[in-house]
């Protein structure tokens, strides 16, 4: 039989001791985390209801608005950095035309074939609207639009319709301040609110109450008062519209401009009149999933920041592959590399397609302009005039807007099909034409590699458009108390 040793057992004047150190290090531990629960409770509270500074009602200085909110404000501040780019995107200021000469032909003849930049960070945007060659004598007002939050000011001051009616080119000096606080928020409450008209009755004419959306759907559009495709109704009111009466997909647009007739301007090569789409980055995202799971735009580029006990929105917008952590792993469990490597093979695909479509759309404008030059008749070009007309539609809905295909793919994907196929109808309509008209062969691509040779190409048909135009405009009416020379000049 086996005997055990007991082990001694504490005094109970020692174990006395243990139970109270024990009990002392418990209450300073608890009132530790007291301390800290407090401490930031007393942060969160201060920073949603402590206003230092009152905001005026259109109060267009975000630097005011960074007294009361110093965390949004020097992260919006951070978009004036141009050294974040993607593969194909990011804030650095980029020449598409330089990059993409074929765009110097599907834009000839309009502003976007002088120059066409990538959209740096919304602390350009005044900078980048003011620089730009598109930028004219004969601009509308309607073009401040989206640049500035001085711009519900003025149109408070004016009226909507006009401050569209008048020239971009009067509202320079008061124009100053890049995008920004008021464009989104209620000074008073700071909820996030609509501040351009154009958002607001493109829901009106859908039958839609935009005031009843949610704050989650209030969180992408604010980003569409902007982020959307437009137009101007006429040269005389220049209202910004947007083509949403039908709805949102590209087979919508299509429909509503055949509907009213619109086009941006007329190719100086091919006749057609063509439709501009704008990147309709809002209008793609409700096509893709997820918006389907009601994520919303800032979710993902403007996702929630902790400083302390304060959640904030990061204000500084931008690819969420930058900031991985609290955008896109908030949902997706996978690996950064891995994210990435998924995002960039949905954006390589969509590129070749893009890519794929520009040179048959290019093909199909340069085969037009030697069927007119061989003799080819506008009735018998009407046909494939629409068709190239549709088809630079569906791929200009898909080539502006930000994202390179990964907002939607498959419907991406869907539309540049379709694209591509109206363009090679087109070409094979207008081949039959030449041959008709004596063509021995198909129509051979000249060599426009690059930005300089695609201008050189297309200069030569703008400037006959050009003088035809001019030969066609009815003269001009002299002035008070002068008489039109013959001929309709001017002594």
């Amino acid at each position: 039989m086996s005997t055990q040793t007991a082990s001694p057992r504490p005094s109970g004047k020692l174990l006395g001791w243990l139970v109270f150190l024990g009990a002392a290090l418990g209450v300073v531990m608890l009132g530790l985390l007291a301390s800290s629960i407090f401490e930031r409770r007393a942060e969160r509270n201060i920073s949603r209801v402590q206003m230092i500074q009152p905001i005026a009602e259109w109060e267009a200085d975000n630097s005011k608005w960074g007294v009361n909110f110093p965390r949004e404000f020097n992260s919006w501040e951070q978009t004036k950095q141009m050294n974040e780019n993607t593969k194909y995107g990011g804030s650095k200021l980029k020449d598409y035309l330089a990059d993409n000469p074929n765009l110097v032909v599907l834009f000839a003849g309009f502003g976007f074939g002088k120059d066409y930049n990538s959209p740096r960070g919304h602390y350009h945007s005044v900078t980048d609207v003011t620089s730009t060659k598109r930028v004219n004598e004969k601009t509308p007002a309607t073009c401040w639009t989206c640049k500035s939050p001085d711009v519900p000011r003025l149109m408070a001051q004016k009226g909507v319709a006009q401050f569209y009616a008048g020239k971009f080119s009067d509202f320079k000096d008061e124009v100053k301040n890049p995008i920004g606080c008021v464009d989104c928020h209620d000074p008073k409450t700071m909820s996030l609110r609509i501040s351009r008209p154009a958002l607001k009755e493109a829901f009106e004419r859908q039958g839609k109450d935009i005031t009843k959306a949610t704050h989650q759907e209030m969180r992408s559009l604010v980003c569409a008062q902007c982020h959307v495709s437009y137009y101007f109704k006429d040269k005389q009111t220049n209202q910004l519209i947007f083509p949403w009466d039908d709805g949102l997909n590209a087979d919508d647009f299509d429909r509503y401009y055949e509907r009213v007739g619109f086009s941006d301007w007329t190719h100086p090569i091919s006749g057609v009149r063509v439709i501009k789409t704008r990147h309709p980055d809002y209008e793609i995202w409700m096509q893709g999933v997820h918006a389907f799971r009601g994520v919303s735009c800032a979710d993902c580029h403007m996702p929630y920041r902790s400083e302390g006990g304060v959640k904030f929105t990061d204000h500084q917008i931008r690819s969420p592959l930058y900031n991985m952590a609290n955008s896109c792993q908030v949902c997706h469990r996978w690996s950064e590399q891995d994210i990435k490597k998924r995002v960039e093979g949905i954006q390589d695909k969509n590129k070749e397609m893009l890519l794929q479509t520009e040179r048959s759309l290019v093909l199909a404008h340069l085969t037009i302009g030697d069927a007119i030059k061989l003799g080819a008749t506008d009735a018998e070009l009407e046909a494939p005039r629409k068709m190239l007309r549709r088809a630079q539609m569906f791929w200009d809905y898909v080539a502006s807007n930000n994202g390179m295909g990964f907002h939607a793919p498959q419907e991406c994907a869907r539309v540049l099909g379709k694209a591509n196929n109206l363009a090679q109808e087109c070409r094979l309509a207008t081949e039959q034409l030449r041959t008709k008209y004596g063509a021995k062969s198909l129509y051979q691509m000249p060599d426009l590699s690059t930005k300089e040779k695609a201008l050189a190409f297309v200069q030569p048909y703008i400037d006959a458009q050009k003088a035809k135009e001019a030969q066609q405009a009815p003269p001009a009416a002299p002035p008070a108390g002068q008489n039109a020379a013959p001929g309709g000049g001017m002594r």
